[in-house]
């Protein structure tokens, strides 16, 4: 590695650590400001306080990581456009692509740190953070999702589930009724009802069940079984373990597994998909986002502009964050397909500060 290439990631890392850190305590001071009095309320203690905050900050790290990236670039050229020293490495022959080259590789390996801290200290400290304000400060009991009761929701083939409890550790069902619904009128076509399901070797076998079959409101027959099984019923316990937590609490395989699991029962995914491709997607923000300094390594130390290509950075963060989720919503709303709402400011703004980079050559 050059003197330069060691000069400039040392320099930039001074900056970047330093931004970090007046983030991290800025928004802790705001969070404190605006949480404080409601957990007072509730009779949070000290240890837990310090504990909810604490636990907070890999979430702003994450959310801020784009501005610190782009602020620290901007610190580090105007300091070398100001001293000229961005002057004397262009006469020597060394072009400004050449010159940034070590901040855009740190960019984009700072972006795969960030896909880490994503998939393993992000969900882990936002469930403790949950776990802290639910279970510590309002007193809720811990809820366990292999024992749940009163389970609602819509199979595939038009089958609506209630499951009065279901026990995940000895896949167990306890009172069961099963609807099947005509799309096209709304009426019922079918029942089934259990007192008790067991899972054994890959299906359901349901215990004193009834099967009614019905036409215009009418009972046409009904069928009673001591114990059998039905292919009707297609769901296993694992689709039944309805996961309670939010996708910033589960790392890329979970999420990906619990659509999956929504997929097969035949519910929505789309908002979760559009968060699975962003577990990827936002981290390369990091990288993008740094190309918008580059240019200001060729401005002029005399340029009246100066103060304002801080206010114009900032304004590209907010631009960005902007478009990401305005493209969410999009993606939310199937009105765009889920993986081009991830990607889709990622490539418009790569386009766009591949032109300032190539500009700032000229």
């Amino acid at each position: 590695m050059r003197i330069l290439d060691k000069y400039i990631i040392r320099e930039y890392l001074k900056n970047f650590l330093i931004i970090i850190l007046a983030f991290s305590v800025l928004f802790i001071v705001v969070d404190i400001f605006d949480r404080l009095p409601r957990l007072l309320a509730k009779g949070a203690t000290t240890k837990q306080l310090v504990l909810y905050f604490l636990t907070r900050i890999p979430y702003l790290f994450v959310l801020t990581s784009p501005v610190s990236v782009l602020l620290s670039g901007l610190f580090l050229m105007s300091s070398l456009s100001k001293y000229n020293e961005s002057i004397a490495i262009r006469a020597a022959g060394i072009s400004i692509f050449r010159m940034v080259l070590p901040l855009l590789i740190f960019g984009f390996l700072f972006s795969f740190v960030m896909i880490f801290f994503g998939e393993y200290v992000l969900p882990k400290a936002e469930d403790y953070n949950k776990y802290i304000y639910r279970n510590q400060i309002k007193k809720q009991p811990v809820q366990d999702i292999k024992m749940r009761s009163d389970i609602r929701y819509r199979g595939k083939d038009n089958y609506f589930y209630y499951i009065r409890f279901f026990d995940g550790y000895r896949n167990i069902l306890k009172i069961i009724d099963i609807t099947h619904y005509d799309p096209n009128t709304g009426k019922i076509q079918k029942k089934i009802t259990a007192d008790e399901g067991v899972w054994r070797k890959d299906k359901w076998v349901l215990k004193n069940c009834y099967i009614r079959k019905f036409d215009s409101d009418s009972i046409i027959s009904s069928t009673k079984f001591d114990s059998t099984s039905l292919k009707e019923i297609n769901i296993t316990p694992l689709d039944l373990i309805k996961s309670a937590k939010k996708p910033i609490q589960m790392n890329y395989f979970e999420l990906r597994e619990y659509i999956q699991r929504l997929k097969k029962v035949g519910q929505n995914y789309n908002k979760n998909l559009v968060e699975l491709y962003l577990k990827i997607s936002f981290p390369f923000a990091n990288f993008i986002i740094l190309l918008f300094s580059v240019p200001l390594a060729s401005s002029s130390v005399r340029s009246k502009w100066r103060g304002m290509i801080f206010l114009v950075g900032l304004m590209i963060c907010f631009l960005f964050l902007s478009s990401l989720r305005i493209s969410q919503s999009l993606g939310y709303n199937n009105v765009i397909p889920p993986l081009l709402a991830a990607w889709l400011p990622n490539i418009v703004f790569t386009i766009i500060g591949a032109i300032f980079v190539i500009k700032s050559e000229v």
